[in-house]
Parts: C-alpha cells; structure tokens; sequence
C-alpha cells in the first residue's frame, strides 16, 4: 500500500495506526496529532449527513444519529468530493443497522431525502412547452404509441411506510407523532421549476409514471396503470405529468423525436 491510500486507510478506520512516516512540526506525538484530525475529518463528514437527512436525524435524536453516521462513515468513506452525494448508500446502512430495528421506516426516509438530494444534482432539461403538448392530444389517434420521456431528475419511492406525511410533517407545524407510519405510500420526486417536489400519488398513477420511465410507450404504461386499479384515470396521471413538468421529449418509437426541449 502506497503512502496515500495508507494515509486515507488509516484515517476513516480506528483500528488502524498511525501511518508510518508523519512527523508533528512541534515534536509532539504524530499519532496523538493524527487522532485528533482523524476525528475533524469523521465528524466533518458526520456533519454533512446531518444536513443531508434533516428529517432522518430528527426522527431518531441527534445522539442516535451521529452514532448511526459514524458507523457508516467508518464502513462507507466517500467515494465523490460532493460530500451531499456520500450518503447514496446511507438508506441500505440504515436497513440494516440492528439498532435502528424499532423505527422501521427509517430507511426508507432516508431514501426519500437521497432521492430529493439526487433530483436537485440531476442533469437540466427543459419540459415540452404547453402548446407542443396541446398539439400531441388533438391527435388522439397517435398517442398509444408515443414514448414520452420524463426529466431526468424524476425518480419513484414506493414504501410500506407512510415516508411522505412523515416527511411532510417535519416541513411545518404539524406533529409527526400524529402521522401513522404504518401506511404505505408511494412517491414522485422531481425537479420541478428549479424546485425539488414530493408528491405522494395514488399506486396505479406511480405504476403509469415508472412505465414510462422504464421507456414503455403511453398504451403500455396506461396498461400499467390499470393493472394496478380497474378505475385508473389517464386524464389524471397526465395532469400530474403536466403540473410537474416532467415531459421533456415526446416520439413516436419509430427512432425520431417528435418533440425535444433540452436546457
């Protein structure tokens, strides 16, 4: 092992030494000097999980918290100098850190945060204007087989857990031990005019949006839909498409766009 990978080995591991080679410009105890930077570092990067799960931390109390951030600073060093991008695998960790057994959901609100953090560092693309919209659905007879391509920020959260009123419920005055958790609950995260939106939306309009995320054309995701609930209103999911912005090209399948807006 290198100077430099020993160096950034010992430093997000307790139980490794101290690298061999330091010296304190003062004559003190290079390894006394060395834990203590190796503290900043590892409460720096705990730090920067606290601000990125904000709600995480306050469902389970500071102390819980930055123990539960240490332990996965110490299995999980950074592997991006976006620091807000460290915690990609913070949700995994938590599903299986045994102390954190009581709060089931948990996990999945940290997922719900990742998600928000990743829409608002996802790539810029413009959604297709109104009009270029309106122009689609005055030919009905094409719209089974158009793809309609969400922005890239989009992504889903399907829980088991009511994440998005818990999430919610920290944003304001509400009182999240009101909110009952056990409740399952599907969301839509995207960037949506320079914003990041959670919506909470019914199962069968989630299964429309994730079939056209997969790339299904519309007659398939509409399929998708109803599989999930007979009633599944098309006129619906496409208003939420529209009121978040989230189609940015439409085309026929047929390998050109119809439509295209890019940033």
């Amino acid at each position: 092992m290198n100077g430099h990978a020993d160096f950034a080995a010992a430093l997000l591991d307790p139980a490794h030494p101290c690298p061999a080679g330091l010296v304190a410009w003062n004559g003190s105890d290079p390894a006394s000097r060395f834990a203590v930077y190796r503290n900043n570092v590892v409460v720096s990067l705990v730090d920067a999980l606290a601000d990125s799960f904000p709600v995480t931390l306050a469902t389970v109390g500071d102390a819980f918290f930055r123990a539960l951030a240490r332990e996965f600073v110490f299995a999980n060093p950074p592997r991006s100098p976006l620091l807000s991008l460290h915690g990609r695998g913070f949700a995994d960790f938590v599903a299986t850190f045994a102390p954190a057994a009581s709060v089931p959901w948990l996990a999945d609100l940290a997922r719900l945060e990742m998600l928000r953090i990743e829409a608002y560092h996802a790539a810029d693309a413009e959604p297709l204007p109104a009009a270029a919209i309106a122009a689609l659905l005055a030919e009905p007879e094409r719209l089974p087989g158009l793809h309609l391509r969400c922005h890239p920020s989009a992504a889903i959260l399907c829980s088991p857990w009511a994440v998005h009123s818990l999430w919610v419920a920290h944003q304001g005055d509400r009182d999240p031990s009101a909110v009952d958790p056990c409740r399952p609950e599907s969301v839509l995260i995207v960037r949506s005019g320079g914003e990041v939106a959670t919506d909470e939306l019914p199962q069968a309009v989630v299964a429309f949006v994730a079939a056209l995320m997969r790339g299904e054309n519309l007659a398939a995701a509409a399929q998708a839909g109803q599989s999930v609930d007979g009633g599944f209103d098309l006129a619906l999911a496409f208003a939420t498409l529209l009121h978040r912005q989230i189609i940015v090209t439409v085309d026929s399948g047929s390998g050109g766009q119809d439509h295209e807006r890019h940033a």
